[in-house]
């Protein structure tokens, strides 16, 4: 009876740690492990440095879905990088936006593979018919104009620290 129960309650326990490593894997739920800031440096042709952005991580579901629509900006060399759990064609909306931010898609080469200029939706439209699509595994969304000001081009290539 006694090696029953035990028995049983192993089998709960394995199902439990089963279950939570197929969320945070599914990335509805980011690893409590995972890293909540990266440094993202884009290098040019001949590895020299064009930008530096200290990045909040979005790498759950939750986290992606909200993305900058709770900020009211972002400063220069500031942004947000969303992660995927591999490379494939990801469309980005401007659902509640309050600003203007480019949007870069980085291959699982990290090189840059297209920039996008989003603007925010205006006074009674709905961002999310405002839509931008690339092909990524990494996206960094950063203040409007910014990728211009600094030279950041489709080719180059990114180096991401996570903290």
């Amino acid at each position: 009876m006694a090696f029953e129960r035990a028995w049983k309650g192993l089998l709960v326990i394995i199902a439990l740690l089963l279950g939570g490593f197929l969320v945070v894997q599914a990335g509805i739920v980011s690893a409590p492990w995972a890293a909540d800031q990266a440094t993202v440096r884009v290098l040019d042709a001949d590895g020299e440095p064009k930008a530096t952005v200290e990045a909040e991580i979005a790498d759950s579901a939750t986290e992606r879905y909200t993305g900058l629509s709770d900020h009211n900006s972002l400063e220069s060399g500031e942004g947000m990088l969303f992660v995927h759990a591999s490379e494939g064609e990801q469309t980005y909306v401007m659902r509640e936006m309050d600003f203007d931010i480019d949007i870069i898609f980085v291959g699982a080469d990290r090189e840059i593979t297209s920039i996008e200029h989003a603007r925010a939706p205006e006074s009674g439209e709905d961002g999310e018919d405002i839509q931008y699509t690339g092909q990524a595994k990494w996206v960094l969304e950063v203040p409007r104009g910014y990728a211009t000001e600094t030279g950041i081009e489709v080719g180059d290539r990114v180096v991401i620290d996570e903290e």
